[in-house]
């Protein structure tokens, strides 16, 4: 799965929350956001800057569902847990034993945990409570390129 797989994904609902999130805690990225959507839609950032903050959200989900925006989605998600929902990011690293400072890995390519403390550490993270964004950000982690964890693709099969 790739950046912009995440967020075709990801429900309209799951899109509205999390880019109101984005938008009040970092408004320059959400513009960004905008913009990108803009230009897949062919239309003025203002028209779009102008429409109820739902029409906004969707048409920004929509615009990183496509494979040519998955740069401007990757950078979406990696700020988005990093700036707005870092307590999320860092306790799924500390659960897989990756080195990290505040959420940014030491290392660039991370090597999987073992098979069977990586699946429990899968699990462990989903059961602590219903909070949507973590499968987000399961899903996110595993769409970056320098992650190549079987185990966790695996995870998602049968729409986990």
């Amino acid at each position: 799965m790739r950046s912009f797989q995440v967020f075709a994904a990801m429900s309209s609902d799951d899109a509205i929350r999390m880019l109101r999130t984005l938008a009040d805690k970092m408004p320059a990225m959400f513009d960004q956001a905008v913009a990108a959507a803009s230009a897949a839609m062919k239309t003025r950032p203002v028209y779009l800057k102008r429409q109820p903050f739902e029409k906004r959200a969707v048409a920004v989900r929509r615009a990183l569902s496509r494979f040519s925006a998955n740069v401007v989605a990757d950078e979406l998600l990696a700020v988005y847990f990093l700036e707005c929902r870092r307590e999320l990011l860092t306790e799924w690293l500390d659960l897989v034993g990756l080195e990290h400072e505040d959420g940014t890995l030491a290392d660039d390519e991370p090597a999987s945990p073992a098979d069977d403390a990586l699946a429990k550490a899968i699990a462990a993270y989903r059961a602590k409570d219903d909070d949507a964004d973590r499968e987000i950000l399961l899903h996110a982690f595993a769409a970056q390129q320098a992650i190549d964890w079987p185990v966790l693709d695996a995870a998602f099969d049968g729409g986990g």
